[in-house]
């Protein structure tokens, strides 16, 4: 009788078990579901990224400058420069005419522009002002910043360029329309590095980062990421009085034109007719550069 009870208590415990593992199996599976199900739904509440089809820019002529960066062509002609919807300074719309001109495809890195500060022994770029560590926005791979006007000036003409005029800039971002912005009028999540984590991107992104984002001439970043020095001074009222044959614009003062807009700006401030101004020694974290050459 023994035996049979110990039989019937081994019988018992192994089946027992047995029940207990395929609960356990069961309740982790459910854990499982309810886990996924919790990620897909965080997943939609997400900002979509814009996604466009494929865009061929294999129309406009590229060619690579002396220090090894790609340039694509602006094709000489007119194009509508100005906007009565925004600030003073951006009125009145008129048309200007470009001869023919070669525009970086991209911002320039830090990494590229550190090449340039040890051949040359310049000053390292300098950034007084920045909430966060600094290590955030210091990486080879993002996009150069903390550079003067005068800085800009000198990596340019170090690659055998230098930086474009405003109009051609204009140019370069907006085409021969009257877009708001590099891609079209609405701005949409996923397009422009601007403020806040929507786009991906806290603080500066790698230049090429949106490829949903460029111009009509196939440029990334003309809007956002990094403001950029032009070549031109600032004048508020330049644009009643501009000549209408490649601009150059003022010719004395201590401002100097940015544009296109920074990671910290708003959709609004980083539209491609919004002027920006700095004195020329000015250094931040949220401008930066790219050149442009003439045809050889």
């Amino acid at each position: 009788m023994e035996s049979r009870g110990v039989l019937i208590g081994a019988i018992v415990f192994v089946f027992g078990s047995f029940l207990l593992m395929v609960v356990s199996l069961m309740y982790e599976s459910y854990k499982t579901k309810q886990q996924r199900e919790l990620v897909a739904s965080i997943e939609t509440e997400r900002p979509r990224v814009a996604t466009v089809a494929a865009q061929d820019f294999s129309m406009y002529r590229t060619v690579i400058g002396d220090e090894g960066r790609e340039m694509v062509e602006i094709p000489e002609g007119p194009f509508t420069m100005g906007s009565t919807g925004g600030d003073p300074d951006e009125a009145p719309v008129h048309q200007i005419y470009l001869k023919s001109f070669y525009m970086d495809l991209k911002e320039v890195t830090q990494g590229e522009y550190e090449r340039f500060v040890r051949m040359t022994k310049r000053g390292k770029p300098f950034v007084p002002v920045f909430d966060d560590d600094i290590s955030k926005i210091t990486s080879p791979e993002l996009a150069a910043m903390g550079m003067s006007w005068s800085d800009a000036v000198a990596y340019c003409r170090w690659a055998g360029k230098r930086l474009p005029t405003e109009a051609e800039w204009e140019k370069a971002a907006r085409g021969e329309g009257r877009r708001r912005y590099a891609w079209g009028d609405e701005f949409g999540t996923g397009r422009a590095n601007v403020d806040g984590e929507e786009d991906g991107f806290q603080y500066l992104a790698p230049p090429g980062s949106f490829e949903s984002g460029r111009s009509p001439y196939g440029l990334y970043e003309m809007t956002g990421n990094v403001a950029e020095w032009v070549a031109d001074t600032y004048e508020e009222h330049y644009y009643q009085d501009t000549p209408y044959r490649d601009p150059t614009g003022p010719r004395d003062g201590q401002h100097k034109v940015i544009r296109g807009g920074s990671w910290r700006e708003t959709p609004q401030g980083a539209r491609l007719t919004k002027r920006f101004q700095a004195n020329m020694w000015r250094t931040d974290s949220t401008i930066g550069l790219r050149c442009a050459k003439d045809p050889d």
